[in-house]
């Protein structure tokens, strides 16, 4: 993450647009004070796949046996 003062920030716009959009983080600075930060957009895909690996290995097809005993009503 690297600090940009908002002056910077405002007159290379886009070079600073374009390392967001690589990955980096930006915050701007106010008089030495960060006041806001610039982050990547998530990609949803990439989330969604990540997800599903830490659930490797934690889920089981078939953790139910036989049934409970209990009466079911699919239309609830």
């Amino acid at each position: 993450m690297s600090d940009v003062n908002i002056t910077e920030l405002r007159q290379n716009l886009p070079t600073f647009i374009e390392q967001v959009r690589k990955g980096q983080e930006l915050r701007v600075t106010v008089r030495g004070r960060v006041v806001a930060r610039i982050v990547p957009e998530p990609d949803d895909r990439v989330a969604a796949r990540a997800f599903l690996a830490s659930l490797r290995g934690k889920c089981r097809i078939g953790d139910i046996v036989s049934p409970s005993g209990d009466a079911w009503n699919a239309e609830q």
